[in-house]
């Protein structure tokens, strides 16, 4: 059976309270953060690195699902695995060394995932997918919260699980980008099953907001 997992972006939540609003959705049953790093060059923003996730380390057990939108992401792998990372992923655009990368984050002990922009086909993984643990596929342009849900990356993500089944593999799909409850069964039904959700959680009462995205997941949790 498929697990469905909420994975409330932190890039969304009030850094006045981030530790409250971390508890928050880990109460409501949120088993992933999702940790957003930006440098300001794979994509305009510059959010936050090491010294935040090993403040909020000893706050929770929920796994910390390291994002990293950054160029040459392979000089920080290590870093981010001693800071408490569990499961790294890197854009395929930002580095000529995907495969190498991918067995890099496998080295330091943490799942790896591969993300892949809207406008990217998932023809570049076609041999490195069986070696990852993920596949996230951004269904905004990444850099920005807040976005609109881009509706062809519906058909990508049931592309992309029609794939994995075809190859047998236990394959996560992550999507990230314009999550909420309007759009989240789009993606259940496709085939995604990890859940990026921002604004949709940290939005105004967060245990609630989390509650309800997790209820509409519970309807899809044995969907294929």
């Amino acid at each position: 059976m498929r697990k469905n997992i909420l994975a409330p972006s932190i890039l969304a939540a009030d850094f006045r309270h981030l530790e409250d609003d971390i508890l928050e959705a880990a109460g409501a049953g949120a088993k992933y953060l999702h940790i957003d790093v930006m440098d300001g060059t794979f994509v305009p923003s510059i959010s936050f690195g090491m010294p935040v996730i090993e403040s909020i380390r000893p706050v929770t057990d929920c796994v910390f699902d390291v994002h990293l939108m950054v160029q040459q992401p392979e000089r920080y792998i290590e870093t981010f695995a001693k800071c408490g990372a569990d499961s790294i992923t890197v854009h395929a655009e930002a580095t000529n060394h995907l495969h190498r990368v991918i067995h890099q984050i496998k080295a330091c002990g943490c799942k790896a995932g591969a993300a892949l922009n809207p406008s990217t086909p998932l023809s570049v993984l076609d041999y490195v997918l069986e070696d990852l643990d993920m596949v996230l596929i951004m269904t905004v342009n990444p850099g920005f919260g807040g976005q609109a849900y881009i509706p062809q990356m519906t058909g990508k993500i049931r592309t992309l699980r029609k794939q994995a089944i075809s190859l047998g593999l236990p394959l996560d799909i992550q999507v990230d980008g314009g999550i909420k409850e309007s759009t989240i069964r789009a993606v259940l039904e496709a085939g995604a099953n990890v859940c990026v959700a921002g604004s949709a959680v940290f939005g105004g009462n967060t245990r609630q907001n989390a509650e309800k995205l997790l209820a509409v997941m519970e309807e899809y949790k044995s969907y294929f």
